[in-house]
């Protein structure tokens, strides 16, 4: 469900949460959270808690590894689940780098589970007609050269918003 990229860059990971404005408050939930790095960053450098999602074992494993030598392992947590049946409930700042049609399919999810206020981040790909609130361009590294660089930013609306 993810692209086939390498791994995100520390820039990168950083604007993520810059342009998603994480702070200590936040739960920040990564969907398809590879080795944890989102989660990860957001906690050991805003102090925010975070919680990564991904259904592969493997990738769960290494980023319960990344949290305990990062020092994070009580702020974040990271679950085995289909990212379409997690509870997401609780997450104020929600991340993904996802394809676009897997975008476009948790759409409804994301409106319907999460609280108006909270905050999406994508990674190069948006949501179709939903445009975002803002956007924002990372510098080009030779290990991502090939990816869009964009950001978007949505708002979860108030119920009378989507109708």
């Amino acid at each position: 469900m993810r692209p086939n990229r390498p791994r995100l860059d520390a820039s990168r990971t950083c604007r993520t949460c810059k342009l998603g404005e994480v702070k200590k408050t936040d739960i920040v939930y990564d969907l398809g959270c590879g080795d944890g790095r989102i989660v990860i960053a957001a906690a050991k450098g805003l102090g925010a808690r975070g919680v990564g999602i991904d259904i592969n074992p493997v990738r769960i494993g290494e980023a319960k590894e990344n949290a305990r030598k990062a020092g994070v392992e009580k702020l974040v947590r990271f679950e085995e689940n289909d990212l379409f049946e997690a509870n997401i409930h609780e997450a104020t700042v929600v991340t993904i780098f996802l394809l676009p049609n897997i975008n476009l399919k948790l759409r409804p999810k994301l409106l319907q589970d999460l609280k108006p206020g909270t905050r999406i981040v994508s990674n190069t790909f948006d949501m179709g007609d939903w445009k975002p609130e803002k956007e924002a361009i990372v510098p080009d590294t030779d290990a991502d050269a090939y990816l869009s660089h964009r950001l978007y930013l949505w708002i979860v609306p108030s119920p009378e918003k989507t109708k």
